[in-house]
């Protein structure tokens, strides 16, 4: 009977874990072989909604796998980053993550940690975000606003997409800028915000770009914008930059994965994600939303999102928006 020598013994060994980093290499460069699910931590038909389904559209080309959005609202936009906390960290779920992933685990307790729980992958785009009233208010400027809400403290409202959503964080900054005592009014949505300001329910929305057609429409008026220049398709509404305030708000979001992800995977996402980013049919998608493209990749993003982490720390602070 043939019996195996040690040297033997060893090479096979060795061949056989050869084998077996050889079929891992080639698992890592076939990625992606499969669908991947990009989460939207919003309501489907939204503004992210919309914009996303068409980079994913544009993702989809680069990847050449399908690319399925999955809806995820609810919880301040921060569900996704909570799905991709009990993810496989194999690239096969990505979700979008905008600002209030940041912020929201320093305003009540989250089940992750913004600073070690994601693999940031790229940064794609932001919002636009302004002070929108009817058509036939009084108020004709930020200025005539500010002169009737300073006069007669507690008086006017305002509503917004959600507690603690960025328009809302950003209206508690400009009332303690000017020294305004508003009362707040959370809704769901812009979809929900607009018809309460429409019916009269609300003095002013702060509201995003799904604003825009009502204003286009002659039903609603800009009175201020939050980018850091002004609109080339509202070319005449001013800054708070402009008006003062030294504030912008985009609220910035991103694309990130579970934490762990492997090296060659981020390499595949993030020149994919580049190439979705500029890809026509999302940036004309940006277009319609008013939004630009504020492309990071994975390196800068990630430098990013760990400066975004101590902001959202330090404003949370500052507003004393702590919940017990």
């Amino acid at each position: 009977m043939f019996k195996y020598s040690r040297p033997h013994a060893f090479l096979c060994a060795g061949l056989t874990l050869l084998s077996c980093f050889s079929e891992a290499a080639r698992a890592e460069e076939a990625y992606p072989s499969g669908p991947v699910t990009l989460i939207v931590p919003y309501a489907a038909g939204g503004t992210t909604d919309v914009v996303a389904r068409q980079f994913a559209v544009a993702l989809q080309k680069t990847l050449g796998q399908s690319v399925v959005v999955e809806n995820k609202p609810g919880v301040s936009g921060t569900l996704g980053a909570l799905a991709l906390k009990r993810a496989k960290p194999d690239g096969y779920t990505l979700s979008l993550i905008p600002t209030t992933v940041f912020r929201q685990p320093f305003i009540q307790k989250a089940a992750y940690d913004p600073a070690s729980d994601f693999t940031y992958l790229a940064r794609i785009s932001g919002y636009i975000f302004g002070v929108v009233v009817r058509a036939d208010s009084p108020w004709n400027s930020w200025q005539d606003f500010v002169k009737a809400a300073s006069a007669t403290p507690g008086k006017y409202s305002y509503g917004t997409p959600g507690q603690f959503s960025t328009p809302h964080i950003t209206m508690l900054e400009i009332s303690a800028k000017t020294g305004m005592s508003l009362n707040s009014i959370p809704y769901k949505s812009d979809g929900e915000c607009l018809p309460a300001l429409l019916g009269g329910h609300v003095d002013m929305c702060a509201a995003g770009s799904s604003a825009g057609t009502l204003v286009d429409a002659g039903k609603l008026r800009w009175l201020n914008l939050w980018s850091e220049q002004r609109s080339s398709r509202w070319p005449n509404v001013p800054t708070l930059k402009e008006l003062g305030l030294d504030i912008v708000s985009e609220s910035p979001y991103g694309v990130a994965g579970p934490k762990g992800m492997k090296e060659p995977v981020v390499r595949v996402l993030s020149e994919a994600l580049h190439k979705a980013a500029i890809d026509p049919i999302h940036t004309t998608a940006l277009t319609k939303q008013a939004q630009a493209v504020l492309y990071m990749d994975a390196k800068d993003y990630t430098r990013f999102a760990m400066q975004q982490i101590e902001y959202e720390r330090a404003l949370v602070l500052r507003l004393g928006l702590k919940q017990e």
